[in-house]
């Protein structure tokens, strides 16, 4: 090496021009300073790509695009159709003789047309089984940066394309999802937190009458809890730029539900905070209402995550394929073990001593999923961890693509990119790896569905079997 080559930018640092350089020591006011100035940024971002007025407006869809993602339907015989069904939306052209496109509302339209019309061997509408409830997602990791509200977003995203009606709800006080879906939410009575307060203010009246028939003084029941008992959780839902997509928000005072749920807890020890959003969702219609609910959970296991697990019926883990994810990821899951372990043993020692049924938490599936792939870089260490995992990995990687980056630098999801911001070949080669982990979170979803359907069916029928030997 030169002798004249230059030192190591860290060596000679002079330290009285260090201090020099040096701002006033911080206070905790400048702390708001701080924050204003990435609110003023936040804004910036989350303001681009949207309307003067601040909404968020849904991109249109082309012939080309529904005919080969949306609508299994050649292209000629969708425009033949179009042609003999004048009723039937039209879109639009942005020259003479163009390309026609179409508001995401048109498609589903023409969607429901061809499924009440077309043929009867072509999947125009998702399966999903009459008078069986919604599913519901939790994604969920405490490992930052692995992608977690992308991946809720993007399967939220994909089951709206496909034709479910989606309900997703932020559980992130952070509100990252609630930024990609463009939703106003002032306060914490327009999150989740009225749902859970509600439910342990019913759990609090019921406990009072048992403690009046006992003779004992009733437990007071405060002015934040008998306004929960006056909001419905459908209250709480806001509709979004997505016609088929519907959200529940956050902002940053939802986090004070980390604090006075288990000061609840201390107070009304029987009540199952875990059950709180379940039972919501159950008692409030929720489920009736939407074919699946998406929670994205919070970075931590905190109640507020382990009240959207215990509301799961499918678990998405997205996790990172480097050393350092796949650990912090194998360390999510032995929390989640501990966890739920610890509330099942403390729960059935009363039942087992009360001749009650024990509680077991069940999902349906639990898949963790490889995001942000590069497969120059990546490649041994995701098929090392496919070798540990097995199937409890997706064998599907979200790539990381330039559309994966506008979409990200644009606050929207990778189902909102427009492809002639690109070309065909990028755009498919860029959701192409989307449109493979939302089939493989797809074969999960019918797959429970089914097993419902049918155990439901087992049911009838014992029943109807019992009901002819009893007559």
């Amino acid at each position: 090496m030169s002798s004249t080559s230059s030192p190591p930018p860290y060596f000679r640092i002079a330290p009285d021009a260090a201090m020099s350089a040096m701002d006033e020591p911080v206070q905790t006011a400048d702390f708001a300073e701080i924050a204003e100035a990435c609110l003023r940024g936040r804004n910036d971002l989350a303001g681009r790509g949207m309307n003067p007025d601040g909404s968020k407006t849904l991109r249109l869809f082309s012939t080309w695009e529904i005919t080969k993602y949306l609508i299994p339907v050649a292209p000629a015989h969708f425009r033949r159709v179009l042609r003999s069904h004048p009723d039937l939306p039209q879109g639009q052209s942005e020259t003479d003789g163009g390309a026609k496109w179409f508001t995401f509302d048109e498609v589903l339209r023409l969607r429901a047309y061809f499924g009440a019309e077309g043929s009867k061997a072509k999947e125009y509408l998702p399966y999903r089984p009459d008078g069986l409830p919604a599913k519901v997602v939790a994604v969920a990791n405490f490992k930052g940066g692995v992608g977690k509200t992308s991946t809720a977003a993007h399967l939220a995203m994909s089951a709206a394309l496909d034709g479910y009606k989606v309900l997703v709800i932020d559980l992130d006080s952070q509100g990252s999802m609630t930024s990609i879906l463009n939703g106003q939410v002032d306060d914490e009575w327009q999150t989740v937190f009225p749902m859970i307060a509600r439910h342990y203010a019913e759990y609090l009246r019921n406990e009072n009458q048992r403690r009046l028939d006992r003779g004992e003084t009733p437990l007071p029941l405060d002015d934040t809890l008998s306004e929960a008992l006056e909001i419905e959780p459908a209250d709480l839902v806001r509709s979004t730029h997505w016609p088929n997509i519907d959200l529940i928000g956050a902002q940053l005072n939802l986090y004070w539900s980390e604090f006075q749920i288990p000061v609840w807890r201390m107070a009304g020890r029987s009540w199952k905070l875990w059950d709180a959003l379940s039972e919501a969702l159950e008692s409030g219609g929720l489920l009736d209402s939407y074919d699946l609910v998406v929670l994205d959970t919070p970075p931590a296991l905190g109640y507020l995550t382990i009240n959207g697990l215990a509301a799961a019926d499918i678990l998405i883990v997205p996790t990172g394929a480097s050393f350092v994810e796949f650990d912090s990821t194998g360390r999510f899951f032995d929390m989640l073990h501990a966890a739920f372990q610890s509330i099942e043993e403390g729960e059935n020692m009363a039942a087992r001593a009360l001749g009650r049924p024990e509680l077991r938490f069940e999902w349906d599936a639990v898949q963790t999923v490889i995001t942000r792939f590069d497969s120059s870089q990546q490649a041994e260490m995701a098929g090392l961890m496919q070798t540990y995992l097995g199937h409890r990995l997706s064998p599907f990687r979200q790539d990381y693509t330039a559309l994966i980056g506008q979409a990200g630098e644009r606050v929207h999801g990778i189902y909102e990119a427009d492809y002639r911001d690109f070309n065909r070949d990028t755009y498919a080669r860029g959701r192409a790896a989307f449109d493979e982990t939302y089939a493989a979170f797809k074969r999960l979803l019918v797959g429970s569905w089914r097993k419902d359907e049918l155990d439901r069916e087992k049911e009838g029928r014992a029943a109807q079997d019992a009901a002819l030997s009893a007559g």
